[in-house]
């Protein structure tokens, strides 16, 4: 088949979550055969809509889907299913497939290489939930990349990735000779490979196509967005000045009503072609997260426990943090950082002691200290210490939580939107100590500089875990502890 064939087609196609969020309006668009596409767009749009609509767990409300009888469809799901945990690798890589897999073992070794997961005899027989969440990600990854499909949807697949991880995957992305789609929020990973974008327009609820690596549609979006503006501007400019001479001929009298009459309609016809300026590019305001009135040792940490070979082992320490202190916690998939602060913010781990009275701020990346059946006004009501209606709506606005959406529930937000509620939730706690478990995943790349700079100048006790160093380069980190040291 030829590479330009079009393997998906959206014609006319609309969808929504019920009739309070609808996603996709009519919208008109085509991917070709061994193309490499991104999708872009504000948290929330629809991004990862699009995906389920393509592998059918999604039904369209109106117009159609074309895609090819016989295409294989693989795609990089976000969690591991409960039912899974229990499989070894080899098991859960064989559910990839639907007949018997006789090679399965060197697939896997070369799925688990792009991924940074190395794989050997003991790996394949290892237990799905033995491995870190950082490690379960990659799995799905890998899950995806096995199977070689003639259509590879990613959904952030850089999330948990070190360097060389995004590198292998890179590269094997650019040898990929079949069609892959991705969404992400890493814009040098996405440009390294994408020959267009499909862009999401989450006012108009339209897809707009474009041809173009991914720093040049970036750029032409930015030229046009600025067109825009320049438009709106004259043209307000223009509809100022006629509302000015209405208002002057319509006390005149006689014909002069009839001019005024005439430029209402003309400002009509104008306000008309005043352009809806999209909001994917606002990036959330700058915001401080408040610190709680404590003094003393926040937090001291003398012992923690590291994984090696499937075996807890016991490290003594001696981090004390004081007001104004942060630390960065290091260490490869698995060691068993996101364990350690676990146990630090929930107060059950033996080696570390959180002074008297202080507050914990706690970022986890699987957002489930966040209840996913609260509407957004709830679980940010829930993080102020006294109810205060007109400063909680005037902070969730800063985090793009727009009155469309605080009533709807956790569980229906995007990854990304559910980001920006935690970081909301911080601001409104006000804790003495500040416990950050990845929170660049699934956040919009123009928002990570905001967040960085309010994380390093937050004043009270901080930890940190970040596999991305261009965001803690930006962050003032005043101590270090490698767990693989």
């Amino acid at each position: 088949m030829a590479k330009e064939e079009t393997i998906v087609r959206f014609e006319g196609a609309s969808f929504e979550y019920g009739p309070q969020k609808p996603i996709l309006d009519e919208v008109d668009f085509n991917i070709r055969r061994g193309s490499k596409i991104t999708i872009m767009g504000q948290n929330g749009a629809g991004k990862s809509t699009i995906f389920g609509l393509i592998t059918g767990a999604h039904t369209l409300e109106d117009g159609e889907m074309h895609i090819p009888r016989g295409l294989t469809i693989a795609t990089s799901r976000q969690v591991i299913p409960r039912a899974e945990m229990d499989l070894t690798v080899r098991e859960f890589f064989e559910k990839c497939f639907r007949g018997k897999m006789y090679d399965i073992d060197p697939r896997i070794d070369e799925a688990l290489e792009v991924v940074n997961l190395k794989g050997h005899e003991k790996v394949h027989d290892r237990i799905i939930k033995s491995f870190s969440g950082g490690q379960q990600a990659r799995l799905l990854l890998a899950s995806a990349l096995i199977q070689n499909p003639d259509l590879l949807l990613l959904d952030e697949p850089t999330n948990n990735l070190d360097h060389a991880g995004i590198k292998h995957l890179t590269e094997y992305l650019i040898e990929y000779p079949k069609t892959v789609v991705v969404i992400s929020h890493d814009a040098d990973f996405l440009n390294a490979f994408s020959d267009g974008v499909l862009y999401l327009d989450v006012k108009t609820r339209k897809v707009e196509q474009y041809t173009g690596n991914y720093f040049n549609v970036v750029k032409q979006i930015t030229e046009r967005i600025e067109r825009e503006n320049r438009k709106n501007a004259l043209l307000a400019k223009e509809i100022q000045a006629n509302k000015d001479k209405i208002n002057y001929f319509a006390h005149k009298g006689g014909k002069m009503r009839l001019i005024a009459k005439k430029m209402r309609d003309q400002i009509q016809e104008m306000e008309d072609e005043v352009v809806d300026v999209r909001k994917e590019d606002k990036t959330i305001k700058a915001f401080v997260i408040p610190v709680q009135d404590i003094k003393g040792e926040i937090l001291h940490i003398n012992l923690y426990n590291t994984i090696k070979n499937h075996k807890s082992v016991s490290h003594k320490a001696n981090v004390s943090l004081k007001r104004g202190k942060h630390l960065l916690l290091k260490g490869p998939n698995g060691i068993g950082k996101s364990t350690l602060l676990e146990s630090i913010a929930t107060g059950t781990a033996t080696g570390a002691t959180i002074g008297d009275g202080v507050k914990v701020g706690y970022y986890r990346q699987d957002f489930s200290t966040l209840n996913f059946e609260d509407t957004v006004y709830k679980s940010l009501e829930d993080a102020m210490p006294k109810p205060d209606e007109e400063k909680m709506r005037a902070i969730a606005a800063g985090f793009l939580i727009t009155a469309d959406i605080i009533n709807t529930r956790i569980g229906h937000l995007s990854e990304g939107q559910k980001g920006l509620v935690a970081f909301a939730r911080l601001v409104l706690e006000r804790p003495g100590l500040l416990i950050l478990d990845e929170p660049t995943n699934h956040i919009n790349f123009r928002h990570l500089p905001v967040i960085a700079k309010a994380l390093s100048e937050y004043e009270g006790a901080m930890v940190l875990v970040s596999h991305v160093p261009e965001f803690v380069a930006q962050i003032r980190i005043d101590e270090v502890l490698d767990l693989e040291k």
